[in-house]
């Protein structure tokens, strides 16, 4: 444990010594929530960011010795079903056994180093939680992706990234094993199966034979955690880099206070694992000593969710119908016009994160390898988030739109330039334009108005829409096929010919 760390531990265990306080004196918090509330501190920006920083050893460590000295509910850290009667559990004392001997699988068996980049490309079961604590452990950069991706999406991300080792199912391989030649850095594969595959190192035999004897790297805050790469709104999608800190301390406030968890909690998201919102669960829930749950759900299932625990809705708070809510500490968040002026209230504009004279520490560290990215979202001393918004006098925000055309359809972030791309492939296709249409399950449906080549005029248009929907599903991710397809005979351009999506989107929204 870090001196800092265990000077804090000590500090709150002579201080709680029973929980009467002196005479005339309130009593002292008990000592999990004066750890919290440390952490809490520097979340929300009142306490400064130590200079080392390990989430696996600097909370989930100290869980399990609070864990075992009794001052946490027995309830599991980690709690897994699937629906068919197989489940997991843990305590914070056996997640630390484990995901120290994953760690040893991924230094020993995958040669990985600090610093080494590792795709984690695993549908909902517990290994994709016990690989992303054991890249912490050995300093490791996780780079979690949807279950979806295509070969295409995977080579590119292969290669973008330069990603030492993958982790992956029996489902996926196929598709990695079709573009290894083409990934140099790509040196270990690991599968997540009771079976064995040609090339492949089997991750639950290694794990069965790993030591839980680990020692934790020791990670700097501003060392890197994870990288997401972008939905792909103007181009290729983008690296974006998040630090030890940023994550594992930047959640604690919101997972307190917005979501009012505590080590009596059980908090469940129904996220992809390739989203920032499973790590976000991750990184709000066990420094608040809370029980993440888990339902494997391969496909969403709204009869299954509405069965199980719920709770969304940030406690003590006033509650405006159809309103986004309050800023989420630490951010200051303002609406902002296209120059970084703050806008009074009531006027729409850009949603806008402060991040000058000083940027939060939580806060995402750049667009890795593309500056002019990370400079084209920045306006005078604020982040643009691409998002529109008015906020009223009581401060709370009111979201009107997206400005980056990002379709977001059953919680999945579609990038239009991806399907546009994955329609260009197909001969009949002559340019195409991608905008979100409005759909009654899943409030958003991708929508692609296309310009046919002179040879496919003639075509039946319902054998035509089925075959450009199937091609999208072969060439890219299948849930960024396009549900809805108009042909049209132009599309309204800029007089420089850059197509107008927003025109398109006004009509499909009635604007």
């Amino acid at each position: 444990m870090r001196p800092w760390l265990r000077r804090l531990v000590l500090q709150a265990l002579r201080s709680s010594r029973g929980f009467c306080g002196s005479r005339g004196q309130p009593a002292p918090l008990p000592v999990p929530q004066k750890i919290v509330a440390t952490w809490e501190a520097i979340s929300l920006g009142r306490q400064p960011v130590p200079e080392y920083f390990n989430f696996a050893h600097n909370v989930l460590d100290v869980w399990s010795r609070l864990e075992e000295a009794g001052h946490r509910p027995p309830n599991p850290a980690f709690w897994w079903v699937n629906g068919t009667g197989a489940e997991v559990k843990w305590s914070f004392e056996e997640l630390g056994k484990q995901s120290r001997k994953a760690a040893n699988v991924l230094a020993g068996a995958c040669g990985l180093q600090p610093g080494d980049r590792m795709m984690l490309v695993l549908p909902r079961i517990p290994e994709w939680w016990l690989v992303s604590v054991a890249c912490m452990r050995t300093g490791a950069v996780m780079i979690p992706g949807v279950t979806q991706l295509t070969e295409k999406d995977l080579k590119y991300r292969l290669q973008a990234s330069r990603a030492k080792s993958i982790i992956t199912s029996d489902s996926i391989a196929p598709r990695v094993d079709a573009i290894n030649a083409e990934c140099p850095s790509l040196q270990t594969k690991l599968l997540v199966s009771e079976s064995s595959r040609p090339g492949w190192l089997n991750f639950r035999e290694l794990l069965r034979e790993a030591s839980p004897e680990h020692t934790c790297v020791r990670t700097k805050s501003r060392d890197p955690l994870a990288i997401y790469f972008t939905s792909g709104t103007t181009g290729a999608p983008k690296m974006v880099e998040h630090s030890q800190s940023s994550y594992g301390l930047g959640f604690v406030a919101s997972g307190r206070r917005w979501v009012a968890l505590t080590e009596s909690d059980i908090f469940w998201n129904t996220t992809d694992t390739g989203w920032v919102k499973a790590a976000w669960t991750l990184f709000s829930a066990w420094p608040n000593g809370s029980c993440i749950f888990v339902h494997e759900l391969p496909r969403v299932d709204a009869k299954v969710i509405l069965n199980v625990v719920i709770c969304d809705n940030p406690k003590g708070m006033k509650i405006k119908s159809g309103s986004m809510g309050k800023a989420s500490p630490p951010y200051d968040v303002q609406i902002v016009d296209d120059e970084g002026n703050v806008l009074p209230p009531g006027e729409e504009g850009n949603v806008a994160v402060r991040i000058r004279p000083t940027r939060p520490f939580c806060f995402f560290n750049c667009y890795l390898d593309n500056p002019e990215k990370t400079a084209a979202s920045e306006q005078g001393d604020f982040y643009i988030t691409g998002d529109r918004a008015r906020m009223d006098k009581d401060g709370y925000f009111w979201f009107m739109g997206r400005n980056d055309d990002v379709i977001n359809s059953s919680s999945y972030r579609i990038g239009p330039v991806e399907v546009e791309s994955a329609l260009a492939e197909h001969p009949a296709v002559l340019e195409s334009a991608v905008v979100s249409s409005p759909d009654p399950i899943r409030g958003e449906v991708v929508k692609a108005f296309v310009v046919l080549t002179p040879a496919y005029l003639s075509h039946d248009p319902e054998a035509l829409t089925r075959e450009l929907q199937e091609h999208v599903k072969r060439v890219t991710a299948p849930y960024k096929y396009p549900r809805k397809v108009a042909f049209v005979s132009e599309l309204p351009k800029t007089v420089s010919g850059k197509i107008q999506r927003s025109k398109l989107r006004s009509q499909e929204w009635g604007k």
